[in-house]
């Protein structure tokens, strides 16, 4: 590490999130894990997942080795301004489309219910008459 680091906005860094391109942060720091992305025994998407937030947790939650956290010193690029990174955010699921409930379609489904195996019934009695040897 050298002595005049640097320091990278939250923006600058979520702009590197592709297989191509690959910055995450983890504890304030910054790392170009590009160079890393096939090696990594997670696999790319594990990386691509971090990217656009603080990876911290994330990496520290897996509990990596001291030989991973050696080999991430040689990736590191710079600091990231804490005062740009956002607070966490909280998930917030998708809004679920209200269903309808329409009795008529529930009509039909229990109408094709019954007369669907009455036509494939009438239809092996046709096949069995029309092919049936005299």
């Amino acid at each position: 590490m050298s002595a005049d680091r640097k320091v990278f906005t939250f923006e600058d860094v979520s702009k590197h999130n592709s297989s191509k391109d690959c910055w995450l942060i983890i504890s304030g720091k910054v790392y170009d894990v590009t160079p890393f992305m096939e090696d990594h025994p997670g696999g790319d998407e594990v990386l691509l997942s971090a990217t656009g937030k603080d990876a911290t947790n994330d990496f520290e939650d897996v509990g990596h080795s001291d030989s991973a956290r050696e080999e991430m010193q040689k990736l590191y690029i710079g600091e990231v301004d804490v005062s740009t990174v956002p607070a966490k955010r909280t998930y917030v699921p998708p809004q679920q489309a209200h269903y309808n409930h329409d009795k008529t379609s529930e009509f039909v489904i229990k109408i094709l219910q019954f007369l669907v195996p009455i036509l494939i019934l009438g239809l092996a009695f046709a096949v069995r008459h029309y092919t049936k040897k005299d």
